[in-house]
């Protein structure tokens, strides 16, 4: 009788983690996060090796803007998983937003794993698009005197032309407008508009056009033709 009680109460136990982790993304999908995130960790609590519940409440995590939490997340997942590019990437990524929000001297303390997570994730993934365009956003912002460089977001956005040349011209379109070269935002946005006509190419050159050239007639005709 001992075997089938064992495997009785390991199915029950393992049937209830399984709800739970279900709860949790129903909530998740709906980007209802904060009630999410207690089904995840019950799930944690049952079973710490359960990765995908632990991925979860990481990317929880970094939507509740609990930057502590989302970095354990991801430096859990790298570590178990050093070849998995995704987890470098998200673990640098909720580096990156800590650093962010710390105070400038903690934040200095951030760079290099900051950098060693991105870079890795590159190296791991010749063809994730999410890392590049994190690098792209984190050398364009990061000061020079630190290392950053607008060549090193270019080489990025150079890689991204490669993988996708929708998300290649938005990268280079992003730079031109860090620097406030709107002609040449305006030239790389409309190609990416060209080719992937979709809501974010629609909105990232309405955006330029209305907000930073500031011509509403340009503006008003891209969402005439983009309703259509």
């Amino acid at each position: 009788m001992k075997p089938i009680v064992f495997l009785f109460l390991f199915t029950s136990l393992n049937l209830w983690s399984q709800s739970n982790f279900e709860k949790g993304m129903q909530f998740f999908e709906q980007k209802k996060y904060v009630q999410a995130k207690p089904f995840f960790e019950e799930v944690i609590r049952q079973n710490p090796k359960n990765y995908e519940a632990i991925d979860k409440l990481g990317e929880v995590s970094v939507y509740t803007k609990n930057w502590d939490e989302a970095v354990r997340c991801g430096y859990k997942l790298k570590t178990v998983f050093p070849n998995n590019a995704d987890y470098w990437y998200k673990y640098g990524g909720a580096l990156g937003l800590k650093a962010k929000n710390s105070n400038k001297f903690k934040a200095l303390g951030m760079i290099d794993d900051v950098k060693e997570a991105f870079e890795t994730s590159a190296n791991l993934d010749p063809k994730h698009i999410g890392v590049r365009w994190a690098m792209v956003m984190f050398y364009i912002e990061l000061p020079g005197i630190i290392g950053g460089s607008e060549a090193k977001s270019q080489k990025y956005a150079n890689e991204l032309m490669r993988i996708s040349k929708v998300d290649g011209f938005l990268a280079k379109g992003y730079i031109d407008v860090y620097f406030e070269r709107y002609a040449a935002a305006e030239m790389n946005y409309k190609k990416a508009h060209e080719i992937g006509h979709s809501k974010t190419t629609f909105e990232k050159l309405y955006d330029l056009y209305l907000n930073k050239i500031k011509d509403e007639k340009k503006a008003a005709k891209l969402k005439a033709d983009f309703d259509k």
